[in-house]
């Protein structure tokens, strides 16, 4: 039978929930852009700002969760969910942000963000990154990988002959989306000063691509995580599939280095 949500009721609980949530983090960002915040916060406001934006998708499914499981708690999905978010987030700020500073041409500005957390061994140290972006990637990761989760779902799940195949096309479309608007997105005039690209018509065109080797190598591990409420995934494994899709993700950036050299 088709369907848009697992069909383990633990798991389609938290999707929607994520559904929901994903506007509000959406409006606290456009409230940071239209007030000048990140310009006018100090680091502690610019750090507060952060957690509470990805705080409702861990602590929301931590307190409604005894009305829709009846598994515990650390076997739940809102919590592997979670997990491989930080565990794929931190590769993508610790690791992933180097590329994009030293081959995509990506500038952060935060002046006031004096908390920093990025690779000492990997990309030129040029520029910091600011430990407020870790929070954002969790809030925008989870959107991004619950909405590929429906979609993959809805085409793996339809019963219409040859659809498997257009499993690998449609994980690249809905990774192209998401890169390609967030992209657009956050660089826009009212952040012009705190967060820009040095070519964004290149970006948009061939950086997005780039970007969307994440998702490529993340939505596939994400979406089989406790897909069936028989067949759980452990919070190891959970891990191990976060390390997984990070480490995929670092020879696919790699190896588009080679292809796209420095937009």
């Amino acid at each position: 039978m088709s369907r848009w949500f697992s069909p383990n009721p633990d798991k389609a609980w938290v999707e929607k929930w994520f559904l929901i949530y994903s506007p509000l983090w959406m409006a606290s960002m456009a409230m940071m852009m239209f007030t000048g915040w990140d310009k006018s916060f100090g680091d502690t406001a610019l750090l507060w700002h952060g957690i509470l934006t990805a705080l409702p998708a861990i602590l929301v499914p931590m307190l409604v969760a005894r009305r829709y499981e009846q598994c515990d708690w650390r076997d739940s999905y809102w919590l592997k969910a979670n997990l491989y978010m930080v565990v794929f987030g931190f590769f993508g700020n610790y690791f992933g942000s180097e590329y994009f500073f030293d081959v995509l041409g990506m500038v952060y500005n935060y002046p006031n963000a004096t908390t920093n957390l990025d690779s000492a061994m990997v990309g030129s140290g040029e520029q910091p990154v600011p430990l407020i972006m870790y929070f954002y990637t969790h809030a925008y990761f989870i959107t991004y990988h619950a909405t590929a989760n429906i979609v993959l779902r809805r085409i793996r799940t339809s019963g219409v002959p040859g659809m498997a195949l257009l499993f690998p096309v449609v994980i690249f479309a809905v990774g192209y989306f998401w890169a390609w608007m967030e992209t657009k997105a956050m660089a826009n005039p009212m952040m012009a000063s705190s967060f820009y690209y040095k070519d964004i018509p290149r970006m948009l065109a061939y950086g997005s691509v780039i970007y969307a080797t994440y998702f490529i190598a993340s939505f596939p591990i994400y979406y089989f995580i406790d897909e069936q409420r028989e067949r759980r995934w452990t919070l190891l494994q959970v891990v191990a599939g976060g390390l997984s899709a990070s480490m995929l993700t670092f020879y696919l950036l790699d190896i588009a280095a080679h292809w796209v050299g420095q937009l």
